[in-house]
């Protein structure tokens, strides 16, 4: 493969399209991932899910079929190597190798680091899952996508807690972990880009999926006083913008973190 050399568009037509497509999605069995891997199969692609709780990807499988391409979902916990390593190979086995890696899980929580007094273990746990995860599935699927020589895009969901403080959310260590993912995306930008493979990162805000799938009335009110739009986020926008940046559209575009919260981020 010629270096550096991933061809602009010449036109509009089919610019936006991921159509024939295979793209592998941690955490797509629900919330974010879900609604990422739905916009991509109504675009067009075939879809691998990774994920632990196999009882819910089925659920989500039944979502895709609607409309008729191919996908599955391979058990993996994101924080064991061994893990990951089986899955890829799996999927691989199945699909080859990715032209699109979303590395979606993540978790949140943690608290106020001062208050706790049950030790760093519930802090480990977010850092392990949101930062060394999303490294080591990066290494396992990347090393497919270089070796197949196709190029291809990956895409890190990330938070807006890894720019801005989300006053009195206890989300010092999520926020860290974050901002860790968004640069391990520059870093990673620099490096694959001699593969033709681009690297970027969406990073929602207040999102009705996952952990804000049932706001209640704090997070509403904290969205209508602090967020100029006024409104959460829905996982399709996320899915939506996220196949712009699979797409060829978005094919001189690398090492970004695009924010969609909103323009919560502009009120701290």
């Amino acid at each position: 493969m010629e270096k550096h050399k991933i061809p602009p568009i010449t036109g509009i037509k089919d610019a936006f399209s991921i159509s024939g497509k295979t793209a592998f999605i941690t955490g797509g069995n629900g919330g974010i991932g879900l609604g990422i891997a739905l916009a991509m199969a109504e675009a067009g692609a075939d879809i691998a899910i990774f994920c632990r709780n196999m009882e819910k990807a089925e659920n989500a499988l039944d979502e895709l079929r609607a409309h008729g391409g191919k996908y599955r979902a391979f058990s993996c916990d994101i924080i064991d190597p061994d893990s990951v390593a089986s899955a890829v190979e799996a999927a691989c086995g199945e699909f080859g190798a990715p032209d699109i890696l979303v590395n979606n899980s993540g978790i949140a929580g943690g608290g106020r680091l001062l208050d706790s007094d049950m030790g760093l273990a519930s802090w480990r746990r977010v850092i392990e899952t949101d930062l060394i995860g999303m490294i080591q599935f990066t290494h396992e699927a990347g090393k497919r996508m270089r070796d197949a020589q196709k190029g291809g895009a990956i895409i890190n969901i990330t938070s807006n807690a890894g720019g801005t403080v989300n006053r009195g959310a206890g989300l010092a260590v999520y926020g860290a972990a974050k901002a860790g993912a968004n640069h391990f995306t520059k870093s990673m930008a620099v490096d694959l880009a001699e593969y033709n493979i681009r690297v970027n990162a969406i990073a929602p805000g207040y999102t009705r999926a996952g952990f804000g799938a049932n706001p209640g009335k704090y997070l509403y009110d904290l969205v209508e006083s602090q967020q100029p739009l006024k409104r959460l986020g829905e996982a399709i926008e996320i899915g939506a913008l996220a196949i712009f940046l699979a797409s060829p559209a978005a094919a001189h575009i690398t090492g970004e973190v695009i924010t969609i919260d909103g323009g919560y981020n502009l009120q701290t």
